[in-house]
């Protein structure tokens, strides 16, 4: 019984299998390691950018002055989306002094327009990698199906040689080759899963950078316009 644990157990599955099988498995395992640090590091700087974008939303529902929503400090030591994209909205406000004839609204969409130009550029860059994710969703459970199918092959073969088709001449072979869906399914479940979350995510993130730019767009106007 101690020898049947043995043959079954998962490092012995690996060792035992085919060359091809092996290289699926480690193919697999490598992708998931790689998609649960992109998972992590999403999940982590999204949260940090929610985090400090709600500060900014605190500082303009408290009605505080342009100067006072991203102070000098803030604008150096900080290169999170919120204070990127509300500098991108100050810059404009200091670059440009107010058109001729140019009316309140105007002004307040030229400065608006500019923060949403760097809140897109700021989304693609949080959006990096993460559809390798759903690209691993897909595409595991078919490579991990591979690896099934080549495996049995392999086992009918062995078990042609050996003629035989006993249980323990049956067994490892077809456990090796269910080894490699199993390795497709733990990669692709969670990269779903956190896909969908971090789009999710990105998503409430945008709609509330989204209604931060038309709060702060005002108080920036108004800084323009005192000018």
């Amino acid at each position: 019984m101690n020898e049947a644990t043995t043959s079954l157990s998962i490092v012995a599955l690996f060792f035992h299998a085919d060359v091809v099988v092996k290289g699926v498995l480690l193919l697999l395992l490598a992708a998931s390691v790689w998609s649960w640090t992109v998972i992590i590091d999403k999940l982590w700087r999204i949260g940090v950018a929610s985090r400090l974008a709600r500060r900014y939303e605190a500082r303009v529902a408290a009605g505080c002055a342009a100067a006072e929503l991203l102070p000098e400090s803030d604008v150096a030591a900080r290169q999170d989306t919120a204070s990127i994209v509300l500098a991108a909205g100050a810059a404009e406000s200091a670059r440009a002094a107010p058109h001729d004839g140019e009316s309140w609204g105007e002004r307040r969409e030229r400065i608006e327009r500019a923060m949403r130009l760097a809140l897109s550029t700021e989304l693609r860059r949080l959006e990096m990698r993460a559809p390798f994710l759903a690209t691993l969703g897909s595409a595991a459970p078919f490579i991990g199906l591979f690896g099934t199918v080549w495996g049995i092959m392999h086992s009918f073969a062995a078990i042609a040689q050996a003629n035989s088709t006993g249980l323990s001449v049956v067994a490892p072979g077809i456990a090796e080759a269910l080894f490699a869906t199993a390795m497709g399914l733990a990669a692709a479940i969670p990269a779903v899963v956190a896909y969908n979350k971090i789009t999710v995510e990105l998503g409430r993130f945008a709609g509330r950078m989204q209604v931060l730019i038309g709060r702060s767009g005002s108080l920036l106007c108004y800084s323009l316009a005192e000018r």
